[in-house]
């Protein structure tokens, strides 16, 4: 069953984050994912608000687990460690 990445990103430190962003995208592609919305326009109607918010689609929560703790993707996160206040988490999707 297909699976959403979704994450609420606070970025801190534009400089290293974009690091980040220029290694995950390719390492989320690699392993299947496609992004469904990266960044747009928002609203918040509960919770902690994020200025930046992704969302990518996986085949299965079991893919998306597997992009994460890839080398490719953990790599990438290095550079988001520090630089950003995030909450990240895979949904299985009902379809």
């Amino acid at each position: 069953m297909p699976a959403l990445w979704i994450a609420h990103v606070t970025v801190t430190d534009e400089e290293a984050y974009s690091r980040y962003a220029a290694l995950a995208g390719p390492a989320i592609a690699a392993h299947g994912g496609r992004f469904v919305a990266r960044g747009g326009r928002f609203v918040q109607l509960e919770g902690k608000a994020r200025p930046r918010n992704v969302v990518a689609r996986f085949d299965s929560v079991e893919a998306a687990e597997s992009c994460y703790h890839s080398a490719e993707y953990q790599e990438a996160l290095d550079h988001a460690r520090g630089a950003s206040e995030r909450e990240l988490m895979i949904v299985e999707t009902s379809e």
